[in-house]
């Protein structure tokens, strides 16, 4: 089922590209840009996980705060304002993360990835085209029919599902799935590519980019 997340943020510009790299990991999305339209909008819909700056008119971010404590919904304050006492207040107040601005879109995803897991609320069955990745079981289907993936093969296939339409580089690929401290080198991700294309049917969706890494794409 997608997953519904509130941006409550000011900067149109900032908000849409939020919104953008959302959507492109198929979570849905609603923009408030006021916090008095953010207490409305979770009065009258249901949101998984809100995504909120601190500074924001009408009502800021931590008396916002304060008023959305009953409605039980994850928040991750995104905001300019990087004081320790800043982000202590907003942890105190009941944020399950604290960002500052500028973050990577990539870092923003791995957060609310994070918190929607904490709370039961991350899929636990991940589709693409007829292949199906159920994360409990750590079993890839295509078709219905199961697939054996090593270890390492099926981690990097979940960094590309849940990153989908977003280009990794090499090293974020060995960071997220050897892990930091890897200092073998960046070709054992070809390799691992080169085997989920062949294994998966998935030569015309995961895209090399030049230079880069790798992309999956409908």
């Amino acid at each position: 089922m997608q997953k519904k997340i509130l941006i409550v943020e000011d900067d149109i510009h900032i908000s849409n590209i939020i919104k953008m790299n959302l959507n492109l990991v198929n979570y849905a999305t609603a923009e408030v840009y006021d916090g008095i339209s953010a207490l409305d909008a979770v009065k009258q819909d249901k949101f998984d996980l809100i995504l909120l700056d601190v500074m924001i008119p009408k009502l800021d971010g931590f008396a916002l705060m304060e008023k959305m404590k009953s409605f039980g919904i994850p928040v991750i304050f995104l905001t300019a304002r990087n004081s320790v006492y800043d982000k202590v207040n907003g942890l105190r107040l009941g944020a399950d993360d604290y960002m500052v601005k500028p973050f990577e879109a990539i870092e923003l995803l791995a957060r609310i990835e994070t918190v929607l897991r904490r709370y039961g609320k991350e899929e636990q069955v991940i589709a693409f085209q007829n292949l199906q990745a159920d994360l409990n079981k750590r079993e890839v289907t295509v078709q219905g029919e199961p697939v054996e993936l090593t270890p390492k093969e099926y981690d990097l296939l979940i960094v590309l599902l849940r990153n989908k339409n977003i280009a990794l580089s090499r090293e974020q690929f060995i960071d997220k799935v050897w892990g930091s401290d890897y200092y073998g080198e960046t070709r054992t991700v070809d390799m691992h590519i080169k085997s989920l294309r062949k294994k998966l049917h998935l030569q015309d969706h995961i895209k090399t980019i030049y230079k880069i890494g790798y992309r999956l794409e409908d």
